[in-house]
């Protein structure tokens, strides 16, 4: 979808305004059906690139690349007329350089309409945000749990405890000094995330943070209960969606071994009329 198309979109601008005010809803997206489901009750939907292990099976984000982010991001675009869209920038695309970051963020918006791009990391990235931000590219930080840095990071743990809240503070403060528009916080402990909250001057998107952050953000294949692999603690699944589709799966599989599937309702005699659409 073009942007002239989605004139209505907040933009980043917008976002950033809507700091200490009613609370950000944001969910991620990888198809245009979910896109247009989450349209109407989310400020910004996120491609992000846990579509890899959502969607494609990954272990991890690291082995996405831009091809998919691409393809998921023109998908989610076409469902979308209110919300604002944000894509990710997949690891390997943005760690080198500034000028290499340029590149790929313009692609990304260029192919897919987004009106942003979300990248990881604090103070080692905030001289590339600030280049991009110079460069019209508006930037959705992310700290704490940076998944793309699992190996680095021991796992999948809570950061930010004890002394190391102070590098993460650092961090934040750095994000927003360099010109992004709004900072997700992920798996940090709930004081932290309300410091961090209180001391900068944009918003902060908490997922496994605080409800004091000023938006929340979930993938949502977790919070419909459609990806089971694991679960997070700071997952409230909504729905039970997966378990209802094995349920249904496994009815149409009865019905079909038992020839109570397709029915009589379901099939076309020689004198039916096509019917109408």
């Amino acid at each position: 979808m073009s942007a002239t198309a989605r004139k209505t979109a907040p933009l980043p601008d917008d976002i950033r305004a809507r700091k200490g005010g009613t609370p950000l809803v944001s969910l991620t997206a990888y198809t245009t059906p979910m896109a247009e489901m989450m349209d109407a009750h989310c400020d910004f939907v996120l491609v992000g690139d846990s579509v890899g292990m959502v969607l494609h099976g990954l272990p991890s984000t690291l082995g996405v690349t831009m091809e998919m982010m691409i393809l998921h991001g023109k998908a989610v675009a076409r469902g979308l007329r209110r919300a604002m869209l944000v894509v990710d920038m997949p690891f390997g695309s943005y760690e080198e350089a500034p000028e290499q970051a340029f590149r790929n963020a313009a692609r990304l918006m260029a192919e897919t309409g987004a009106a942003a791009v979300k990248l990881e990391g604090g103070v080692t990235m905030a001289p590339t945000i600030a280049f991009l931000v110079a460069r019209g590219v508006p930037v959705m930080a992310h700290i704490g749990l940076t998944p793309q840095s699992i190996n680095t990071l021991g796992g999948y743990k809570v950061q930010g405890r004890g002394a190391a809240g102070q590098a993460l503070m650092q961090d934040a403060r750095a994000v927003a000094r360099a010109g992004a528009f709004a900072v997700v916080l992920e798996k940090l402990p709930e004081s932290l995330a309300d410091r961090i909250t209180a001391d900068i001057d944009i918003p902060t998107i908490g997922i496994g943070a605080s409800a004091g952050c000023d938006g929340q953000i979930l993938v949502v294949d977790d919070m419909l209960g459609l990806f089971t692999a694991f679960k997070a603690k700071f997952v409230k699944r909504f729905a039970s969606l997966g378990e209802q589709a094995e349920a249904a799966i496994a009815d149409y599989a009865r019905a079909v071994r038992g020839r109570s599937f397709p029915g009589s309702e379901h099939v076309f005699s020689d004198d039916m009329p096509e019917p109408k659409a």
